[in-house]
């Protein structure tokens, strides 16, 4: 059990600065802890004996017992004093309450400082301090000072303000949601978000994750846990505050565009989180999206026994993005042959006033079982015919059968009252209003697109190999000895160029001759500008100033030099001089950017592009590093998306290379932490081809190579490059080892789907036949930080494939990590089992691991062998199984 765990489910717990004074916070806290009857409470107060008659202790150090949780509601100046005694007493966790630190100026930051240090001296955790404390309702366990006592559910609330966090407590208690945990973390010095977050992915009482969020603390620890659960337990977050306080000091359009706001909200997408506005929505969101009955699309059938309410929800549907399911022949059938001659004969279907039971119970099994509907809303007002708790229990018993959501409108006060309980009862979500409804369906729809889109399995491109980038670093050293931060734009394009992004270069020539020596030089789309001594006019198209000469002889050198380029880059872009008009004929502008967010590292930014685009803002941002999955939502959350695919009689763009692009140029963010902003405006589309027209890179002066590491500017760690090892199996078949990707998923089902029972039995434990998508994201989408998986892959005709996986899935902590090996039947007993072992036993020392240990069915004499040569101390364990374990420190 790790130390937060025990901190969370405590035996033992000490509260220092108990007291019995009353109304101090001091004895509420303690009067809470009383209640709790399964756990022994301490109170420490040195100047008195007794406490609501159980006897008290001088300091922690004193109490005859371990303690495995301290509460400190002392004086802020005693906390570090209290907190060394904590560590000496070997306590595992600590809640300070106590107020007077950062938020009081420089003094309580030097007291924080201090805290801080004492907690890595001696390994604690901290929650706080000026916080709240927790309160677990399931273990009925309260550490805080809250006066009230939250009911037990299956909402888990973490709140920054413990001020908003109690009153949102409060709010949420008196409208009947119970919580499987609320905790306040105050100035978050140790325990924040993240491990927030992953204590809670693994709590099987918690169902959703509900946090109040004003910064993000630790965004890379954030980020990691959430991309972890968020697929498995619905993280939802009220952040308020829209800042624009970077965009003020930016030197570039996507730095002056991309402000803190549109950056958390990129954060929120990109991990599968749900962001909502509002305290109410924030409870809302919870009840709905835990759900297994999300809505498979966004195709909505309304019940109801009155047409205005039905116009009401249609009204709302259709201005959310939702879709009004349009009902089969059968179903309209089936309906003409119950209900009156003069019922709607549409969607939503209006089953009259004097609707009885069994006409709202037909028609909702009717609308279900129609494959053009998604899900069904059903709209009740209190009438004779049919009453509202009958009726919201008969609706209950046929939602529990069916896989698509049912949602309710119980319309009324007193009357509808029993109604909701029993929906309530059920996990129903129901509203007072059809518009609240119709809101919480179109959130179901737009959170199983997303994770649908988040998890969709990449395509693969063509293996490249990794770009030369010493030149592109000579140019950052040069220009920073000149005292430059602004590259210039050649300088700019090398860059881009580098990382076969498109790019229209403009060379100067004398005359058409050098032109064409010129442009069989350059393997890219060039611009010639000539200087001729009969040049007419300029002009300006797409942000490059041409000069068109008249004169006959450059007519010919531009057809050579047309020829000529076309040869070198046949489906590139092609610029030139014309002596009427530029070859470049722009369809569409773009932007591409980058920068530096001071939370969450460099960020990418993509959207509608040209001198306007600070002023139309349509763009999407987007953490790197991308594939090509994230490439195509990075563009599709644009309005200029649209337009791509077709405006105006232009022609569609390449969306294939637009998202290589994307990818590329992520590649580039990753690979230089020394980009502070970058600027590709415009990325202009001239036939559907993208190419670069203008570049501009401005350099981070504060960055230093040699005090941070390599992926120092980003908070998602990019695919690990390192672990690639090409090796042999024992009989000489060539193999190569990688970590894993998420293209990966069709080689690794192809693999999973071929093994033998006895294979499977080994490695997972019991044998399986449904291998599904959503499965098989959790091994090959993976967060690099905390879980390694690599793969052995051969060649059979020119086809890769996968024979074996091994993986090393690290604690909480980050201090130990479970090892499990899977080698396919036809490569077993060719040494690949004890390669996989000894690399992960490398990584796990790489990432500073304590110990790892495996869990080996007892039978499986071949793989315990592998791991005792290996220095393994194993050892059996009830279940037919032994746990096999290496420790890398002592």
């Amino acid at each position: 059990m790790s130390s937060m765990q025990v901190m969370f489910n405590p035996k033992t717990i000490a509260l220092i600065g108990a007291t019995e004074k009353k109304g101090a916070v001091g004895r509420t806290i303690f009067e809470n802890l009383l209640r709790s009857k399964e756990r022994r409470i301490f109170p420490i107060n040195p100047h008195i004996d007794r406490i609501l008659d159980l006897e008290s202790y001088p300091t922690i150090t004193s109490v005859p017992e371990h303690v495995d949780l301290a509460i400190v509601a002392t004086p802020a100046r005693l906390v570090p004093g209290v907190v060394e005694e904590c560590g000496q007493a070997g306590v595992e966790g600590v809640v300070i309450i106590s107020a007077g630190f950062k938020e009081i100026g420089d003094e309580g930051t030097q007291l924080e400082s201090e805290i801080d240090r004492i907690r890595k001296k001696y390994g604690m955790h901290i929650m706080g301090p000026n916080c709240v404390g927790f309160v677990r309702p399931p273990l009925d366990l309260n550490a805080t000072f809250l006066r009230g006592k939250p009911p037990s559910g299956n909402i888990a609330f973490i709140s920054q303000s413990g001020a908003l966090g109690s009153a949102i407590v409060d709010w949420a208690v008196s409208a009947g949601i119970g919580f499987s945990m609320f905790a306040s973390l105050g100035s978050m010095i140790d325990i924040d978000f993240g491990d927030m977050i992953d204590f809670l992915g693994d709590d099987p009482a918690t169902r959703s994750i509900l946090i109040y969020m004003e910064g993000v603390g630790n965004a890379r620890k954030f980020m990691s846990a959430a991309r972890a659960f968020a697929h498995s337990k619905p993280i939802i977050i009220l952040k308020p505050g829209r800042f624009a306080e970077s965009a003020r000091a930016a030197h570039s359009h996507t730095g002056a565009m991309a402000g803190d706001d549109a950056v958390y909200e990129a954060a929120f997408r990109r991990a599968g989180i749900v962001r909502v506005g509002e305290i109410a929505e924030l409870f809302d969101a919870a009840e709905v999206l835990d759900s297994k009955r999300l809505p498979a699309g966004p195709k909505l059938a309304m019940v109801t026994s009155a047409g205005g309410p039905g116009v009401m929800a249609t009204d709302a549907l259709i201005h959310l993005g939702g879709e009004l399911a349009e009902l089969s022949e059968e179903s309209m059938k089936q309906l003409n042959a119950f209900l009156p001659p003069y019922w709607s004969k549409a969607n939503p279907v209006d089953l009259l006033g004097d609707a009885t039971i069994d006409r709202f119970i037909k028609a909702l099994t009717i609308c279900l079982d129609d494959p053009t509907v998604n899900g069904v809303l059903v709209i009740y007002i209190p009438m004779d015919a049919a009453p509202s708790t009958q009726l919201a229990q008969a609706v209950a018993d046929i939602a529990k059968k069916t896989f698509k959501p049912v949602i309710a409108t119980w319309m009324g006060a007193e009357d509808v009252k029993e109604g909701r309980r029993i929906f309530v009862e059920n996990s129903i979500p129901s509203y007072n209003t059809p518009e609240e409804a119709v809101r919480t369906y179109v959130n179901m729809c737009r959170y199983k697109r997303h994770l649908d889109q988040l998890y969709e399995t990449p395509e693969e491109y063509p293996p490249h190999k990794a770009p030369l980038k010493d030149h592109l670093k000579e140019i950052l050293r040069i220009a920073l000895k000149e005292g430059r931060t602004l590259l210039n734009e050649e300088e700019s394009k090398d860059f881009l160029m580098t990382y076969r992004i498109p790019v229209t270069m403009v060379q100067v020539a004398q005359n058409p001759e050098d032109a064409i020596g010129l442009a069989e030089k350059m393997g890219y789309p060039v611009v010639i500008k000539v200087v001729s001594p009969d040049i007419s006019h300029k002009s300006d198209v797409g942000g490059v100033i041409m000069g068109i000469d008249s004169s006959e002889v450059l007519k010919e050198a531009y057809g050579k030099l047309m020829q000529s380029m076309k040869k070198r880059a046949p489906d590139a872009a092609i610029a030139g001089v014309a002596v009427e008009k530029m070859v470049i004929d722009v369809d569409y502008e773009l932007i591409l950017g980058a920068k530096k967010d001071k939370d969450f590292g460099s960020v990418i930014l993509f959207g509608m592009g040209g001198t306007t685009a600070e002023f139309i803002k349509d763009f999407s941002i987007g953490l790197p590093p991308l594939n090509q999955t994230l490439a195509k939502m990075l563009m599709q959350d644009t309005r200029v998306y649209k337009m791509l695919q077709g405006f105006r009689g232009k022609p569609a763009a390449d969306f294939e290379g637009i998202e290589e692009i994307l990818v590329n140029f992520s590649n580039l963010i990753v690979d230089f932490p020394e980009i502070a902003e970058i600027d590709i405006n415009p990325l202009a589309i001239a036939n559907g081809k993208a190419t670069a027209l203008d570049a501009r890179i401005i350099i981070d002066r504060n960055y230093n190579a040699a005090n941070q590491s390599p992926y120092s500017h980003l908070i998602i760690t990019p695919y690990p490059t390192r672990y690639t090892t090409p090796w042999q199996l024992s009989d000489g078949t060539p193999v190569l080892l990688r970590a894993i990707r998420p293209e990966d998923e069709p080689a690794e089902y192809e693999m999973l789907s071929s093994l033998s029972r006895e294979t499977l039995r080994t490695r997972f434990f019991s044998v399986f036949k449904n291998i599904s998508h959503e499965w098989l994201i959790l091994f090959c989408n993976i967060d690099y930080d905390r879980h390694m998986a690599i793969v052995a892959e051969i060649k059979e005709n020119g086809k890769k494939i996968m024979i074996g996986v091994a993986r090393l899935i690290m604690n909480q902590d980050l201090t130990a990590g479970e090892v499990a090996i899977l080698v396919h039947d036809k490569f077993q007993g060719k040494q690949l089992g004890r390669k996989f072992v000894e690399m992960l036993i490398g990584i796990a020392r790489e990432r500073g691991l304590v110990e790892i240990r495996a869990d080996v069915l007892t039978e499986n004499e071949n793989m315990l062998k592998v791991f005792k040569r290996l220095g393994f101390s194993t050892h059996w364990v009830p279940g037919g199984t032994s746990e096999a374990v290496l420790k890398l420190k002592e």
